[in-house]
């Protein structure tokens, strides 16, 4: 369990290096969503998503563990990529990321920016995360998991930030990739003795964490393409989904024309860009508009690295031009 004590550390420890992201109100969304709406901006951070914080507290507490490292691996999407090349980069350590191929040109980019060796295999995350663990003992580099109890204390800042700036939450929405954020949200929440309710958002396209939170048992799901790459997971985590059960109120799925509307919402409604598992949260939200009504709802806007090519096809959607949903 993760306490208060070690949120506020790791909070000194992030804040150091990036300030607390905003948490603003936004009127175009509540007047959309029939509710007071709050949106946590994770997308403001220097790698535009919320992981780069479990990043500095991983790389943190793994140089002090183990100070002669010669190297770590990971596999990603891209935001933990960035996270983890953004503090080894900070850390003077050497950093491998294996990535899907097909994955997001623009996140590739970034990471190799951040001077990574970044790595190409797979068919999607989950053979990629296979591949790195297996380069990470023929290399004998040291495997960064995508859920570990250092991530979760880091990323859990931000909703201590966000629960504490806004303590009347009714609810919260969170997209759940491999379950830090929505852990952390737990963790945050339960550290300030809060009653906010909190909601998982997964894609309709691969929902292992809806069918295993149903199941109370983990369940993986077959190989899908979603536009909301963050939440693209198909073997859910067991310690991850342990905590969630005992922490989240209910798990909703979304469909990909409901995230990709989301997407243009925030655009229209915010002029933030919001990637696809960003944007999830308000697909939500909206899906559950009238369950809602009136209540006071925070949205998690995780992340807002979408491909420009990407992105313009959502807002040129034709069917942008007359949602009112």
């Amino acid at each position: 369990m993760t306490t208060l004590a070690e949120l506020e550390a790791a909070s000194a420890l992030v804040h150091a290096v990036i300030p607390p992201t905003p948490q603003y109100r936004w009127p175009l969304l509540a007047a959309r969503c029939g509710c007071d709406v709050w949106v946590k901006h994770e997308n403001h951070t220097p790698i535009g998503a919320f992981k780069v914080r479990g990043g500095l507290v991983y790389l943190d507490e793994l140089r002090r563990a183990e100070p002669e490292i010669a190297g770590v691996i990971s596999a990603t999407r891209g935001n933990h990529g960035q996270s983890i090349g953004f503090a080894a980069r900070r850390s003077g350590i050497p950093a491998v990321l294996v990535v899907p191929f097909g994955n997001s040109v623009e996140k590739n980019a970034a990471m190799r920016a951040l001077g990574v060796e970044l790595i190409e295999h797979g068919r999607d995350f989950d053979e990629a995360y296979d591949h790195a663990k297996q380069l990470a003992a023929a290399r004998r580099l040291h495997m960064v998991r995508t859920f570990h109890p250092w991530l979760v204390r880091g990323v859990g800042t931000y909703s201590l930030e966000f629960l504490r700036a806004v303590p009347d939450l009714d609810t919260v929405y969170v997209p759940i990739g491999q379950g830090s954020g929505a852990s952390g949200m737990i963790a945050a929440r339960d550290a300030l003795d809060r009653r906010t309710k909190i909601v998982g958002v997964v894609s309709e396209a691969l929902p292992a964490y809806a069918r295993s939170f149903a199941a109370h048992a983990p369940v993986s799901t077959p190989p899908a393409q979603t536009i909301a790459d963050g939440v693209a997971c198909r073997v859910p985590d067991e310690a991850a989904l342990e905590i969630i059960l005992k922490g989240i109120e209910r798990i909703v799925t979304v469909s990909e024309e409901a995230i990709r509307a989301a997407m243009r919402h925030y655009f229209t409604d915010t002029h933030n860009v919001a990637e696809g598992a960003g944007a999830a949260p308000l697909a939500a939200l909206l899906q559950e508009k009238e369950r809602m009504a009136g209540k006071t709802v925070g949205l998690v806007l995780s992340g807002g690295n979408v491909d420009r090519d990407v992105f313009a096809g959502v807002l040129a959607d034709k069917q942008g031009r007359s949602e009112t949903t």
